[in-house]
């Protein structure tokens, strides 16, 4: 069936005026997500995004240099703000969900088809959790929609010069986040296995290589100046993640919260779809090569989140013509049934994933199902309860104070809020922090955040449980439940400098 659309159909006046619906679907979308965003604070993830927005370099130890180049510009823009710092996500999540829009109408699809795919995206777990908070996963889900989005173009229009667009965004999807290789995987088995192979003999085809590499190159050095310590950053972390059963459910989960779970008949006949086109068959396998790439390496079930939208794209059109093809009745009862099923399942997730309500049933429910948002919690009180403990000591050992820290969040927070109370930059051996060395003269008295009396006492004299990480809320979190505790310890039992011989620790 999709063998018949005319490439020109999707410009026909019908498909451009049904592209105004999917605009105004995308900024309600956006406009939510603005009213909901400065609801509780920012998630430990945000902070270590924040401090590394203070020291901008071509590259981080967990990933590539984009992501902190924005929080430097949304800093620079909107200050210390929940909302303005998020708009970055939010105008992400606006964008996929136009461009799956897009991508419906230019494979033939008219205003049923683009309406639904914007409304099934929008609703889905994942994206729009990529829309509450500002991560790096928000922009990696942009850039694989997008390269999407060209290569329908490409294949469409028949036009090689979107070589040079595929090769812009993957070259801004390698500078966001690595994962995005597998993708690019996906894209060339993609090209090698279908008639697109064409495609390899044209100029434009190694220009759009040429053009990502280029952009990827000045993170590249950087990982070879640092020999590739991103890279034994994620083996570590993806240790840690199996370890900790977090790749588990990773095929149920492409149902449950990569797309909407009442949409998985629509993009599952996106997918038959796209292997039975022979003009659009590469997208199969730009869906096929990351997800069983990423099932045998014991990926996180979300790293091919950006796959659904195309899905969801093709399977609208398909499955608008094939409702065209049954009796009134029928028709309008499987697409009513549809649709309610879509929205109810986006309500649910809504309630579960968005911050809507800052007291009272909904909150409750959210923080006890959700625990990204309980990770947002409490480091107001503990920067302010840092600086409460470090007011209260005798001034010679507030004159040579340190503040050492055991995870990225901890930093990240004192680093940026601390900044109000004057506190020192943090010291810790985590992630990047790790390159950025330590005093050349030790501290004589520590503050200590996350770590044990008895892990702090190994390393420190003097060590004393000074004040408790709980927060106003009484919400369990990573802070409040697993390191509890603040510290005032001694000078360090040994050189400081051996700490960072060990080399960076992961977190």
């Amino acid at each position: 069936m999709i063998e018949t659309v005319n490439p020109a159909q999707s410009l026909a006046p019908g498909n451009r005026k049904g592209i105004a619906p999917v605009i105004v679907i995308a900024v309600l979308f956006g406009v939510a997500h603005m009213l909901t965003n400065g609801q509780y604070g920012f998630h430990r993830d945000e902070w270590q995004f924040l401090s590394d927005a203070q020291h901008l370099d071509w590259g981080f130890v967990p990933y590539p240099p984009l992501t902190a180049a924005l929080e430097f510009l949304g800093l620079k823009m909107f200050g210390l703000s929940l909302v303005g710092l998020r708009l970055f996500s939010v105008f992400a999540q606006v964008c996929v969900i136009l461009v799956a829009g897009l991508m419906a109408r230019d494979l033939g699809g008219g205003r049923p088809a683009q309406v639904f795919t914007a409304i099934a995206v929008g609703l889905s777990p994942v994206p729009m959790f990529e829309a509450t908070e500002f991560q790096y996963s928000s922009f990696d889900l942009l850039w694989w929609v997008l390269i999407a989005w060209c290569v329908i173009r490409l294949l469409r229009d028949e036009e090689p010069r979107w070589w040079v667009a595929i090769g812009v965004v993957a070259g801004l999807g390698l500078l966001t986040k690595y994962s995005i290789a597998f993708e690019l995987t996906g894209v060339l088995v993609g090209v090698l296995l279908t008639d697109a192979r064409r495609y390899v003999t044209s100029r434009w085809f190694w220009a759009g290589g040429a053009i990502a590499l280029l952009l990827f190159a000045p993170n590249l050095a950087w990982l070879i100046r640092h020999d590739f310590i991103s890279y034994h950053f994620l083996q570590s972390i993806h240790a840690r993640d199996v370890r900790l059963g977090r790749a588990d459910g990773f095929l149920r989960d492409q149902f449950l919260l990569n797309a909407n779970l009442f949409a998985a008949p629509v993009w599952l006949a996106g997918l038959y779809a796209y292997f039975k086109s022979r003009r659009y068959r590469m997208l199969a396998w730009m869906y096929v090569v990351p997800l069983l790439l990423f099932l045998f390496a014991r990926g996180r079930f979300y790293y091919v989140c950006g796959a659904y939208p195309m899905l969801l794209a093709m399977g609208s059109v398909v499955g608008v013509q094939w409702l065209g093809s049954l009796r009134p009745a029928w028709r309008v009862g499987i697409a009513t049934l549809l649709m309610t099923g879509v929205l109810a399942a986006g309500v649910y997730a809504t309630i579960r994933i968005v911050p809507i309500a800052t007291s009272g049933p909904l909150r409750d429910f959210a923080l006890r199902n959700n625990g990204d948002l309980r990770e947002e919690i409490g480091w107001e009180d503990i920067v302010a309860r840092v600086a409460a403990i470090r007011d209260a000591l005798p001034p010679e050992q507030q004159a040579n104070l340190g503040i050492a820290v055991g995870n990225y969040g901890e930093y990240g927070a004192i680093a940026v809020m601390g900044q109000r109370y004057h506190l020192p930059t943090p010291i810790t051996t985590i992630n990047t922090g790790w390159l950025r060395g330590y005093p050349q003269t030790p501290p004589s008295t520590f503050i200590v955040l996350g770590n044990s009396l008895e892990r702090a006492s190994q390393l420190l004299f003097d060590c004393r449980v000074a004040g408790h990480t709980n927060n106003a809320w009484n919400v369990g979190n990573e802070e409040s439940l697993d390191h509890p505790d603040i510290l005032v310890c001694g000078r360090p039992r040994g050189p400081i400098s051996e700490l960072w011989k060990r080399g960076p620790e992961f977190g």
